[in-house]
């Protein structure tokens, strides 16, 4: 008898390779994803405006690195002795404006290069809610903010965005991006993380909103795909122990339940045998032996060197620097 639905993986057309720069845009959930690309040794740049939620949040960030936007003191406001930007995350916010900005500026500049050489764009959306500005705010009525920076209840309003709107928003973006570098793939996403403080009512018309665009977009037009991280958790796992205490995140089990789909689908079977030794090789730099010093221990550093050097030089792209480095500094006789 069968107790629940699978969702199998579907390999995609398209796939992810050592050699490609991957950029990944959006929600938490992206950064849990981001951090197995970066064990895995991916070549890969996250979230240059911080963690965003709302689709019109990350639209504009992609805007600001076509355009190369600089920022400057009248993009910013005053609060909680700090200058914020309303476009980005709280880890820019600084005591004096200049070191804003710098930041800022600095991770667009970044942000506009490697979205120009990118090969792949991952947008993973978390919410259709908006909030935006109220009259009494700084900075006017009506602006899309992407982090509140702990202001004031009063100074927003919130409302959910149009499908069909939101679905145009995103083509014209995408199609913007694909002017800008004419090679990028963009996968879609949707976050499984709740967002309860909106209602489970109201996080899943956030939810059909995001899923109803997203699908537009992909129908319309080429090189974008759609991932489906929502569905894996909701309706395959389907189950609250896959959740953290929260109930809201996904836990470590429902994340890596999510990355193996991904692996399924994206990578091919000789990526995925070098993201295996590239994986044990990780083990290797974390073991913590009783005694350095140790013949074994020695031996096992000497084989992991010996490993690393002929990874290296089989996959020359691969960033083997670190692990090198490692293995030779913790044997005793380098002779």
């Amino acid at each position: 008898m069968k107790f629940k639905l699978t969702l199998e993986a579907s390999k995609s057309a398209t796939a992810i390779r050592y050699q490609d720069k991957i950029l990944l845009m959006g929600s938490c959930f992206t950064e849990n994803i981001g951090a197995k690309l970066h064990r895995h040794l991916f070549e890969v740049k996250e979230n240059p405006h911080g963690i965003l939620f709302n689709p019109m949040s990350v639209i504009g960030a992609l805007q600001d690195y076509i355009d190369n936007k600089q920022y400057n003191a009248a993009d910013l406001f005053e609060l909680n002795d700090l200058f914020n930007s309303w476009h980005h995350h709280t880890r820019f916010s600084d005591i004096t404006a200049s070191a804003t900005l710098t930041k800022i500026n600095n991770s667009i500049s970044d942000a506009h290069a490697y979205l120009k050489g990118a090969d792949k764009l991952v947008i993973t959306l978390g919410s259709a809610w908006l909030y935006c500005l109220t009259d009494v705010a700084p900075s006017g009525a009506g602006l899309v903010v992407a982090n509140n920076h702990k202001a004031p209840a009063n100074w927003f309003e919130k409302k959910l965005m149009d499908p069909v709107e939101l679905a145009a928003q995103l083509q014209k973006i995408v199609t913007a991006i694909q002017a800008f570098n004419n090679k990028i793939h963009i996968i879609f996403t949707i976050s499984p993380v709740r967002h309860l403080r909106e209602g489970l009512i109201e996080n899943n018309r956030s939810k059909s909103v995001l899923i109803y665009a997203v699908h537009d977009v992909i129908a319309k037009l080429k090189r974008v795909d759609y991932f489906p991280a929502y569905e894996y958790v909701i309706d395959d796992l389907r189950d609250y122990r896959f959740y953290a205490e929260d109930l809201v995140h996904p836990n470590y089990a429902a994340t890596n339940y999510v990355w193996d789909k991904l692996v399924s689908t994206y990578f091919s079977e000789d990526t995925q045998l070098i993201m295996g030794e590239v994986a044990e090789l990780q083990l290797a730099k974390q073991h913590k032996p009783f005694n350095k010093a140790s013949i074994a221990h020695q031996a096992f550093l000497q084989k992991s060197l010996i490993k690393t050097q002929a990874l290296q030089s089989k996959y020359p792209y691969l960033p083997m620097t670190d692990f090198i480095t490692f293995f030779s500094e913790e044997l005793i006789n380098k002779a």
